[in-house]
């Protein structure tokens, strides 16, 4: 017996046959998705959720914006730090030199050709430190301030308020608003109560000019 090998056509295959193919289920759920207002409202809530995720990653694209423009301004200001350190031992060795310059001994034209020319030496370096935001810290008769200043002794001196620097053996220095290195100080003890000083004058032992 021949068998017959002929295929279906679409008018051949039942009605219920069409009806269970995956279209149906997706006309189905299409068809159910709900009314109008309810599919608006749907709309609306996930544009907000999206508008909320857009401003959610502009703020934090900013933000790292801002950090790293921080970075590099901070890289810029502190990039010679530690050469700007170095040099300090050479302006100490440069102030020491002119100590030894006694008026007594500059009396000799020697001396005094001398010291004038470690003078302009001195002064050089300063004004090449601060073109880098190097500078100094007056520290002499300003209040003790952790800051800036490292005690290395106390002395009994009942003529200034207690806590004043009498003497200083080494000059602290910033970079910036950075501190570069302390001071080493002599802090008084057994004087008057210093008053508070106001803001104004807390920020008058920065030197300027290095």
């Amino acid at each position: 017996m021949s068998q017959n090998t002929e295929q279906p056509t679409p008018e051949d295959i039942p009605v219920d046959t069409l009806a269970d193919g995956p279209d149906a289920d997706d006309a189905a759920g299409t068809a159910g998705d709900g009314s109008p207002e309810e599919r608006i409202a749907a709309l609306q809530l996930e544009v907000r959720k999206l508008k909320e995720d857009y401003l959610r990653a502009l703020a934090d694209g900013q933000n790292a914006k801002r950090m790293a423009d921080k970075r590099i301004e901070d890289n810029s200001k502190y990039a010679v730090s530690n050469f700007a350190k170095e040099l300090l031992s050479v302006a100490d060795n440069l102030g020491r030199a002119l100590l030894a310059a006694t008026p007594d001994a500059r009396k000799t034209d020697l001396v005094n050709t001398l010291a004038v020319g470690i003078e302009m030496t001195e002064k050089e370096l300063a004004s090449a430190l601060g073109k880098y935001g190097v500078r100094k810290v007056d520290s002499l008769n300003q209040p003790f301030d952790p800051n800036y200043h490292q005690a290395v002794q106390e002395v009994e001196k009942t003529d200034v308020p207690t806590g004043t620097v009498v003497q200083v053996f080494q000059d602290a220095y910033v970079i910036a608003e950075r501190l570069l290195r302390p001071a080493m100080v002599v802090v008084s003890r057994g004087g008057p109560k210093r008053e508070p000083a106001p803001a104004a004058e807390a920020q008058a032992g920065v030197n300027h000019s290095v």
